[in-house]
């Protein structure tokens, strides 16, 4: 590789983590544990990287922890563009829409775009593997990305459910369900932690 490639490499390179920066600044509707203040992006991608890392034994056989960390990553990126869209927000209808999708897409494209052209092939095929939920490291990735705010709105006293006006059942199919087809342990463990919360 010449001096002029390996600059351009760097540029992009710099270029996609300095823009992964903003994602610090992109603001959630689940708070910190302590409940002091509202969780950003960037952190949230960090404790669940965390979660993975710590979590690994609640994975199916196979599932590589290594990819599930890299999706983990990289899973909320595109919230630079679309922002956080609220698993519990306009009734649980505005997370998974045609219009939130298309979207976040689009912020794909972009985002990913300033890679150099193999690491935007791998870091988008990881985000796109996620997005689709079908492998199992993709089921339990996903399975995490649900578990946390549980968490965090259990130690909080109840965080985006109060928000939100969740119910027990609402919960169940947003969440639960999802947690439940990665890590049926977990979600029967949490599960039982939540009745306190809605009883």
């Amino acid at each position: 590789m010449s001096a002029n490639a390996r600059d351009a490499r760097l540029e992009a390179q710099f270029a996609f983590l300095n823009e992964a920066d903003r994602l610090k600044s992109v603001l959630r509707a689940t708070t910190l544990c302590d409940g002091s203040r509202v969780e950003n992006s960037g952190e949230h991608s960090w404790h669940l990287a965390l979660y993975a890392l710590v979590l690994a034994d609640q994975a199916a056989p196979g599932v590589d922890i290594s990819r599930v960390i890299k999706m983990l990553l990289v899973h909320d990126l595109v919230e630079i563009d679309v922002g956080d869209v609220p698993i519990h927000s306009a009734n649980g209808l505005a997370h998974a829409s045609t219009d939130t999708q298309a979207a976040e897409s689009r912020a794909a494209d972009r985002i990913f775009g300033l890679l150099p052209d193999d690491l935007r092939s791998d870091l988008r095929a990881i985000w796109d593997e996620f997005e689709a939920a079908e492998t199992p490291d993709a089921i339990f990735a996903k399975s995490l990305d649900r578990v946390q705010p549980v968490m965090a709105n259990l130690q909080s006293g109840g965080g985006t459910w109060i928000t939100y006006n969740v119910t027990p059942e609402q919960l169940e199919s947003r969440v639960g369900s999802k947690i439940a087809k990665g890590a049926p342990r977990l979600w029967d463990w949490v599960r039982e932690k939540t009745h306190s919360f809605f009883k």
